[in-house]
């Protein structure tokens, strides 16, 4: 599972990294779910973009309780909540992206409280692999028309309006590796260097070989603070390491 991460790296780095233009940047030391964070698409690959962290599908009807954040790699033709978006098969309303981060966290257990732990990877930002999905809310009622009638000329009353539709993005996990299995039987597919685009562009059948378990040597961890438990909390003070033992 992956519930929060931050990515909290100067945007001339990732323009460089991924090869993109970056704009509306803001650093997010605790992202989380219902938040619009950056994400490069399969339909607009040169520029980073702003999706909401929970996907929800072009056919569903909306919940309060937000979308799915995490997609299960092994099962993603299986679900039509991912199937449309993984087999690229209507690029105008789903597809695949890259989520871009340079950590994220897990949790143990100290003394029966909830302790992150920040996971990185030795090249620093790196992407996880995702998939997104534009909602369109039903259309709206407006209330009454300011001027007293309608658009045909009619009496005043209500009138329709179109919202605006949203981009959603969810993260695809699989099973962990030998050092993230200590915290959780799922994993982020975190995506190696050179092979993000792939993600994007290959065919669905060719990138399931992307989805595997990063190498457990090329990651390290260290426990930081508490404060990171309430999602409301944002500030470089969250990814500073603590003294805390969190055992073998």
């Amino acid at each position: 599972m992956c519930g929060r991460y931050s990515l909290f790296v100067d945007p001339d780095v990732i323009e460089t990294r991924f090869d993109v233009t970056v704009e509306g940047y803001e650093r997010r030391y605790n992202a989380a779910p219902g938040q619009s964070l950056p994400v490069i698409t399969d339909d607009s690959p040169e520029s980073v973009s702003h999706f909401e962290w929970g996907l929800v599908p072009p056919w569903a009807e909306r919940s309060s309780d937000g979308g799915h954040i995490n997609a299960r790699g092994e099962t993603l033709t299986e679900k039509p909540s991912f199937q449309r978006a993984f087999e690229q098969t209507e690029p105008d309303s789903a597809g695949r992206c890259l989520v871009p981060a340079d950590g994220f966290y897990e949790w143990v257990d100290v003394d029966g409280e909830r302790q992150p732990v920040r996971i990185t990877v030795d090249d620093g930002v790196f992407a996880m692999a995702g998939l997104w999905a534009e909602w369109e809310p039903e259309t709206v009622q407006a209330g009454l028309d300011t001027f007293g009638s309608t658009s045909s000329g009619g009496e005043g009353g209500d009138r329709s309006e179109a919202a605006d539709p949203v981009r959603t993005f969810t993260i695809v996990t699989t099973e962990p590796n030998e050092l993230l299995d200590r915290f959780h039987h799922r994993m982020a597919v975190v995506l190696p260097e050179g092979e993000e685009r792939d993600w994007l562009d290959r065919p669905s059948s060719n990138a399931r070989e992307l989805i595997e378990p990063y190498p457990s040597e090329r990651m390290a961890f260290e426990p930081v603070s508490r404060a990171l438990n309430d999602p409301s909390n944002d500030s470089p003070a969250l990814v500073e390491p603590v003294d805390v033992d969190i055992g073998t």
